[in-house]
């Protein structure tokens, strides 16, 4: 399990670079509302459900991760 969960941090930390590059236009990246899709599969089904309850924002997108990574730790510990 200790694989899984390396392999979704990197997927995570790749998906919030790519975030910040299209926010801010770094590297000569023309800016892009876009650039923070590759957090929602990653967020599912957090993301979803917070978006139902009325939570829904770039704070969500960004943290809804978080939760499966602290579950695909656990998990890995256990």
């Amino acid at each position: 399990m200790r694989w899984a969960f390396m392999i979704f941090i990197g997927l995570y930390a790749l998906a919030l670079f790519l975030l910040a590059v299209g926010t801010f236009g770094w590297f000569g990246q023309e800016q892009d509302p876009l650039s923070g899709v590759f957090l929602v599969p990653l967020g599912l089904p957090w993301n979803w459900l917070g978006d139902k309850a009325g939570l829904a924002g770039p704070a969500l997108a960004i943290l809804a991760p978080v939760i499966n990574a602290g579950i695909l730790y656990w998990l890995w510990r256990r």
